[in-house]
């Protein structure tokens, strides 16, 4: 036991090294967050695309580009796009942040477009015809029929894929981001002790697993009652 408050005291207590993780983890939900947003935005304009082609037809072009974005990019590793990104594509740009937003950004809408397009498919084609012909056209019938069914139907997937966004944000080291990881490293680097730096940023993720997956069954109880 002295042993293990010593290794506690020497990697976090000691010369403020817990402040690392504390700047890691504001990094890493900052990243979160603003990559969620950018998912969120540019999966549901592809899902919409893609639905629309599958359904009724039109789109050829966008529905190609479409499928070649989500090929590249659910086909190829999260540090690979990272990495390309940060020395290629957005090679001028200083903010590291910014990079990793973009990053992962895209990354993930790859994966909301897919779970928000099987969720559309997913609503039957009555509710189509039934908002025309309450005089809605197609993009109002889209906004306020469609996508409100459509998402109570994907909320755990895409719940799942907020989940694991925030731990695919572990990688920004790579391109130097201060990230929750990357602050672990560095209390490792300092006291040459791997083990409890680790530990405690597998905490800190798991806590903020547990926080979300929480919410997320609120938010679905909430829904459902809605429903009744």
């Amino acid at each position: 036991m002295d042993t293990l408050i010593q290794k506690f005291t020497q990697n976090f207590i000691e010369n403020q090294r817990y402040m690392y993780l504390v700047r890691g983890l504001g990094y890493t939900l900052i990243i979160t967050a603003f990559a969620l947003i950018i998912g969120v935005i540019v999966g549901f304009l592809v899902a919409i695309i893609r639905s629309t082609h599958d359904k009724h037809g039109g789109l050829n072009f966008l529905n190609a580009l479409c499928k070649i974005y989500l090929t590249v990019w659910r086909g190829t590793p999260t540090v690979v796009q990272l990495m390309i990104m940060y020395y290629i594509v957005l090679a001028t740009v200083n903010n590291k942040i910014l990079v990793a937003v973009i990053a992962f950004g895209l990354n993930s809408a790859a994966y909301v477009a897919e779970i928000v397009r099987s969720g559309i498919m997913s609503v039957d084609e009555g509710q189509f015809e039934a908002g025309r012909s309450l005089g809605l056209n197609y993009s109002q019938t889209m906004r306020l029929i469609i996508l409100p069914q459509a998402f109570k139907n994907v909320l755990p997937a895409l719940g799942n894929e907020m989940i694991t966004l925030l731990k695919e944000t572990s990688v920004g080291g790579y391109i130097g981001t201060m990230d929750l990881t990357k602050g672990a490293d560095i209390i490792r680097s300092q006291t040459y002790e791997p083990l409890m730096p680790l530990l405690g940023c597998a905490a800190i993720y798991l806590i903020l697993v547990m926080i979300l997956t929480a919410g997320l069954h609120k938010l679905e109880g909430r829904l459902r009652s809605s429903e009744r």
